[in-house]
């Protein structure tokens, strides 16, 4: 008889052998499905968009311009206006792009530019699409739309062979596409920590937390950046057509659309739209003010490259640039993360930072909130050793109103450089997942980041974590004081507790 040590080596040969060939698959299957390569289309001063921006950045020759865009209503507003001003294209890059409520408006408005002729790129992570496979195969059946996914599935049936497909390529399914970009005739574009649901527009209306989220609105030069990362990124091996994954399988793109107009008309669906009251389009532009992007040779649009997502190299990562300019800070640091999972590394340099005269402040989520119980748990484990050092702690937790977890990303050095984008404090986005952002210097763009962080770190929002002996104690107000991490249950500390202890902060 077989002592078990020996099933086990067997086993751990026999995974040695199948992981390594399930990779080589996965690749060698990618390279087959790989679609047409395209680029992004160059402005051709004939469209809308070429005319109301003609003039302005004719009054701000070689610089870009960009606002920051907190409310969730103006976020959609924003994305449904550029859908209706597109003559030329859309591209569309989102790690979630929900089949709800705004999800299906947006959807409809990028099928009504796809009538009128505009070519549209949509690039999903397939992580949220796995399971909704027959919405996305619709739209690519347009012949003005085509849908690509990010590091897919092969098996897209559930049954066994999918799962083991899941067990082979673990480790590279969990690397995800997690940026966020709409990009509309090369001449205005999106980016920051939005996805395209419900949550992050004000849709839920009650019925759920809500993201208080934060995007920015960005025009001239640096869309040539944007462009040439959504086109590494559309052309890469990792993005795959979403055609080649259902052969044979038809989608009927009439059906959809007859779906998303009876959703769309429905009482309950018009009711919730009202209830946005979302800003009324007028003349075209109206809703984009565009006299109100902020001018300036220090916007620089950042990324990581699509490569990050099969761990090849650490050559071009987004940390690489953003750890400069965060060791950088000469007396002020702020942090803005409903993620926070700094790592060792991430650890050591905020101490040094600290130790130095740089006052970090870190406002991230509280348990209360908090929508993620393993990386909460893997936070506490930092939090007591940043206290320590001197390190200011914010928890946003729910106050008046509707419940609204803290979703934007971003810094701001010194009170004069700044960060907004789709990177969490974490060492998800640092080692796993690809993202992207913007960085700038703008003295009027970073005081609105500013205001931002100060509105958040406000009582009325968050608690402040300090220390009582080694105790965290959290305050808000000059009477409110906890030991136990406000608003929260029994439950959800005690689980976080635990998590805490386990060596998985890598994966969070």
């Amino acid at each position: 008889m077989i002592g078990w040590p020996l099933w086990l080596a067997l086993a751990l040969g026999l995974l040695a052998i199948a992981v390594p060939a399930g990779l080589f698959t996965a690749g060698r299957f990618g390279k087959l499905r790989r679609g047409a390569v395209s680029r992004a289309l160059p402005p051709g001063g004939d469209t809308t968009l070429d005319a109301l921006l003609s003039g302005i950045e004719a009054a701000h020759p070689g610089l870009s311009g960009a606002r920051l865009v907190p409310a969730e209503s103006e976020a959609l507003a924003l994305r449904l206006e550029l859908a209706r001003l597109a003559e030329r294209s859309l591209d569309l890059l989102y790690y979630i792009w929900d089949d709800d409520l705004s999800g299906r408006l947006l959807a409809q408005a990028v099928l009504a530019a796809a009538d009128r002729g505009v070519r549209v790129r949509l690039l999903l992570d397939d992580v949220n699409v796995l399971n909704h496979d027959p919405v996305y195969r619709a739209l690519d059946r347009h012949p003005r739309i085509e849908v690509r996914l990010f590091n897919p599935i092969r098996r897209r049936d559930r049954g066994l062979l999918r799962g083991l497909e899941m067990v082979l390529t673990l480790l590279p399914y969990n690397r995800r596409m997690h940026g966020k970009l709409w990009i509309t005739d090369g001449r205005l574009a999106m980016t920051g920590g939005r996805n395209v649901g419900d949550a992050y527009f004000g849709a839920l209306q009650g019925h759920g937390v809500d993201y208080d989220d934060l995007d920015a609105l960005l025009a001239g030069p640096v869309l040539r950046q944007a462009e040439a990362l959504f086109d590494r990124f559309w052309n890469s091996d990792v993005a795959l057509p979403i055609r080649t994954l259902w052969p044979g399988k038809r989608t009927r793109l009439k059906r959809f659309r007859t779906r998303l107009s009876r959703f769309l008309r429905a009482p309950e669906s018009r009711a919730r739209l009202k209830a946005l009251d979302l800003p009324g389009t007028g003349a075209a532009g109206d809703v984009l003010a565009l006299d109100r992007l902020r001018w300036t040779d220090t916007l620089a649009f950042l990324g990581d490259p699509p490569e990050k997502a099969l761990g090849t190299g650490r050559a071009g990562w987004l940390p690489e640039a953003l750890l400069p300019l965060l060791q950088s800070a000469g007396s002020d640091l702020r942090i803005m993360t409903p993620y926070f999972v700094p790592g060792v590394q991430g650890l050591r340099a905020l101490i040094a930072l600290q130790r130095r005269g740089v006052q970090v402040s870190v406002v991230t989520n509280g348990l209360a909130l908090a929508d993620n119980l393993l990386v909460y748990g893997a936070y506490r484990w930092y939090r007591g050793r940043l206290l320590a050092e001197g390190v200011r702690l914010f928890e946003v937790s729910s106050y008046e109103g509707p419940d609204r977890m803290l979703h934007s990303k971003a810094f701001v050095i010194d009170g004069v450089q700044g960060f907004v984008g789709s990177f969490n404090f974490d060492l998800r986005s640092a080692f796993l997942n690809t993202e992207l952002g913007i960085t700038f210097a703008n003295p009027d763009l970073v005081a609105d980041l500013r205001a931002i962080f100060d509105d958040l770190t406000r009582p009325e929002c968050a608690w402040e974590v300090g220390l009582d002996g080694k105790r965290p104690l959290w305050s808000r107000g000059p009477t409110e004081r906890t030991h136990l991490e406000p608003q929260s249950t029994t439950l959800r500390r005690l689980v976080s507790w635990v998590i805490g202890h386990l060596p998985i902060h890598r994966f969070l």
